[in-house]
């Protein structure tokens, strides 16, 4: 990894899960973590319920846009995430891979969509915690 590593979230639609969690990865790391996120089948447009769960905590996804996955964007990254998008995610030696299993927040309620935010929240905060460790 370089100074600055790089983290791409990915699910099928990329309108929920990815999306909150390069939200929260890109609070949270103040700039110090490269973010991405992509989708296999992306939808038109991002879950307005995962915009809502976002904001509730302080952070606006509602400029996000689903982005189709590339094997350009897996191999300029050094992490990559996923989230239940099977046998479409490409797979290149050298790049970290993890599989999140998450609820999918599509056609899901407010409620249910809250747990998936904080599930994600989490893992983002473990996940950063890896790629910088604090200084003494």
């Amino acid at each position: 990894m370089s100074d600055r590593p790089s983290v791409m979230f990915v699910c099928v639609h990329n309108a929920g899960r990815s999306q909150m969690a390069a939200g929260f990865l890109t609070a949270l790391s103040d700039g110090r973590v490269e973010v991405r996120s992509s989708g296999s089948t992306p939808a038109e447009t991002i879950n307005p319920v995962a915009v809502e769960a976002m904001a509730e905590v302080g952070i606006d996804i509602s400029d996000q846009r689903p982005k189709i996955l590339t094997p350009e964007a897996v191999q300029a990254s050094d992490v990559v995430i996923t989230m239940g998008c099977g046998d479409a995610c490409p797979f290149y030696p050298g790049v970290r891979y993890e599989d999140w299993q998450l609820t999918d927040p599509a056609g899901q309620g407010i409620e249910t969509v809250r747990q998936v935010r904080d599930d994600i929240r989490g893992r983002v905060e473990a996940l950063l915690a890896d790629l910088l460790p604090a200084t003494a």
